[in-house]
């Protein structure tokens, strides 16, 4: 029971540090200087659409005892390979972003060179792949940093001051909405390969059949709401900083979140809370992306850690060569929340297959939230676009 409960706490934080990366900092500030109190709904109606989508995404993948790529290739032929190119495509793109973040958090902690400090978090991160157990590093690894970031942003709502009955009452009733804040945060946190980060980690600890359905839905649970918690809290800290009159600096916005909050020392706070929330970025990315390639050859599989190594190198040279990524991270995340309805469609199509999924039957309830996350996304999407 300790080593599932480990596995399930470990894949939870997995899925929840992959989201909360340098771009998940970057939108929530900039969506919550547009819409100040009512970005509080957009943030819930986030939160019910992750819900609904790691219910039926871990539960399917879990159940099933296969990764999404193998369901998406027995369902029909060639359909694994097309996900599997989004997902690794979307996951190098994110992981550029993630190395410039971690540089930058690293400069702000220390004055290092932001080149430098990606080298040195990129070695940091390629280290947890070189243990024998680099499954159980990477969950102590995602834990300890992800229960870090959850104290710094505590730290800085609490004194930023935030008006919080008017948050709370916005957050159920809000005064504006917008579309493409919706969507590029659901992209941000459940869309491309963060939807897949703890239920394939879940299947490599082990843990699959139906037996064990109560435990994979506490863990899918568990890592939503500590994404919600983090954002929500760097959403209220954010929201006392702006309505205080402060000025946000447009290149850097949640660095000046954090140096208005807790001046000088606030930047080294700011350097170590994005340092973590790149860093362990960096390594569900990896992780995940090369989980999408692993049943392809019987060799991907057995130099997997390698080739997870060879993911971050290539991610940081893109970086060092090419340089400024950030910009792509908004319009990645966005994209992202394209690929999410795609491969939810593909899962929700594999779990009615009698062959695929053996005697199981996935709930009605969970396979109705599932596509009205499908449409809902696709209207989105196509609205933006």
């Amino acid at each position: 029971m300790s080593k599932n409960k480990n596995a399930l706490l470990g894949a939870a934080f997995l899925m929840a540090t992959s989201a909360v990366g340098p771009g998940f900092l970057t939108q929530t500030t900039v969506f919550t200087e547009k819409l100040a109190t009512s970005f509080g709904f957009v943030i819930l109606l986030s939160i019910l659409i992750d819900l609904a989508v790691q219910f039926n995404i871990w539960q399917i993948i879990t159940v099933s005892g296969k990764r999404a790529q193998d369901l998406a290739n027995e369902l029909l032929p060639g359909l694994g390979y097309l996900l599997a190119f989004l997902i690794v495509a979307g996951g190098l793109a994110f992981n550029i972003g993630n190395v410039a973040g971690a540089g930058l958090g690293m400069e702000a902690m220390t004055g290092v060179s932001v080149e430098t400090g990606a080298i040195l978090s990129a070695a940091i991160a390629i280290g947890i792949f070189l243990f024998k157990e680099a499954g159980k590093a990477m969950d102590s690894f995602a834990k300890l940093l992800g229960f870090v970031m959850i104290a710094l942003i505590l730290y800085v709502a609490f004194t930023s001051h935030p008006p919080l009955g008017s948050a709370i009452h916005h957050t159920f009733f809000p005064e504006k909405f917008d579309p493409i804040a919706t969507l590029t945060l659901v992209g941000g946190t459940v869309g491309g390969y963060i939807s897949f980060a703890g239920a394939h980690r879940l299947l490599d600890s082990g843990m699959r059949g139906e037996t064990a359905l109560k435990e994979v839905n506490r863990g899918a649970s568990t890592g939503i709401l500590i994404t919600a918690l983090i954002r929500y809290l760097l959403f209220l800290a954010t929201l006392g900083i702006i309505l205080a009159g402060a000025s946000i600096n447009p290149d850097n916005p949640s660095a000046s979140v954090f140096e208005n909050a807790a001046g000088s020392f606030g930047k080294q706070l700011f350097g170590l809370m994005i340092w973590a929330a790149a860093i362990t970025s960096v390594v569900g990315a990896a992780y995940t992306s090369i989980s999408f390639l692993r049943s392809f050859h019987p060799l991907i599989e057995q130099y997997q850690s390698s080739i997870t190594i060879v993911f971050i190198l290539i991610s940081t040279v893109i970086f060092l060569v090419v340089g400024r990524p950030v910009k792509v991270l908004v319009f990645v995340g966005t994209l992202n929340g394209f690929v999410l309805p795609i491969a939810l469609a593909i899962l929700l199509v594999a779990s009615r297959k009698q062959r695929l999924m053996g005697s199981y039957r996935h709930p009605v309830l969970l396979q109705a939230a599932g596509w009205a996350v499908v449409l809902i996304l696709l209207a989105m999407g196509f609205n933006v676009f």
